[in-house]
């Protein structure tokens, strides 16, 4: 069968696109994090224009919807922290840990409202608690449950992401809320909200950078740009924590007071994947199947770097 000439088109526009998505670096990003600040920054661009690759921009409403994303083939790269990966590599999704940020336990708590008669975590016995499912803030909760005495069985939890879990939270139509910067602080800021408990004695909330790995394999001098770009971003933004709040404020929508508290409590310094950070990650995996909330054990270490 003669193949028409708008066939042939179609074909040859077909294969250009595919070119163009194979020189495109596609990134996955939240409103948090050194990844929203290189975006704002636009420092990322130049040096991978160098190597002939385009940069994507996505922003995702959490770190599941992310993985969610990369698992797929939407997204080549991206951050979350501690719990998503877990989720996800249950889930048979290919990725690998290409890098990790500094812990940061106090940018992510379990809040309730002003004026709430809850005074402390054994409280939520009872009560109904939100969050965004498989986010980082879900072995916070696990934690601070686990510390209080509380089974896990004997709070409701509501899975909703975080606009929809702040509006929830406003309503009254749940009694906490746990969840992470820039939401927490503007959650205390516009919302009057009450920390019960942040993560410090209880979890990291370490931040990680992960990658699909046939990507990562096959491009591994574009994952190391980024993850120097991402250092030398890191780096300023510990010396320039007021130019971070002016760069990241219209970007976030919220107001510089909001914006300057979520900074403060974040930590900026890419570091590999160690072993120890590893162990804690297994650990993580370990208490959400023993838990029921993944189907199945994993191995933290079949998602890293080779050799690592």
């Amino acid at each position: 069968m003669k193949r028409t000439l708008a066939t042939l088109i179609l074909a040859a526009i077909g294969l250009v696109t595919a070119a163009a998505q194979a020189d495109t670096l596609r990134i996955g990003y939240q409103k948090y994090g050194t990844l929203t600040i290189l975006k704002a920054r636009g420092t990322l661009e130049p040096r991978l224009k160098a190597l002939g690759w385009d940069v994507k921009w996505t922003e995702f409403p959490a770190g599941p919807q992310l993985l969610e994303g990369l698992n797929v083939g939407a997204i080549d790269f991206g951050t979350t922290g501690e719990a998503p990966p877990v989720f996800a590599q249950a889930a048979g999704a290919n990725l690998v840990y290409v890098g990790n940020e500094p812990p940061t336990p106090t940018a992510e708590a379990i809040v309730v409202p002003k004026g709430s008669p809850i005074k402390s975590v054994a409280d939520l016995k009872g009560k109904k608690v939100v969050l965004n499912k498989g986010s980082n803030v879900h072995y916070l909760l696990v934690k601070a449950l686990e510390k209080a005495g509380v089974a896990y069985t004997d709070i409701q939890t509501v899975y909703l992401p975080p606009a929809d879990a702040r509006a929830a939270f406003e309503r009254g139509s749940v009694d906490a809320w746990v969840i992470w910067d820039p939401f927490l602080a503007a959650a205390e800021k516009q919302l009057g909200a009450r920390i019960l408990t942040d993560g410090k004695g209880l979890v990291a909330n370490t931040q990680f950078f992960l990658a699909a790995r046939p990507y990562a394999e096959k491009n591994p001098k574009v994952i190391g740009t980024v993850l120097d770009e991402l250092d030398k971003t890191d780096d300023w933004a510990n010396k320039n924590q007021a130019e971070v709040v002016k760069e990241l404020a219209p970007l976030l929508g919220l107001s510089p007071d909001i914006v300057q508290l979520a900074v403060s409590r974040y930590s900026y310094n890419v570091e590999p994947v160690n072993a120890r950070t590893a162990e804690a990650q297994q650990k993580i995996a370990d208490a959400f199947h023993k838990l029921g909330l993944i189907p199945k054990p994993i191995q933290i270490k079949d998602a890293l770097v080779a050799g690592k």
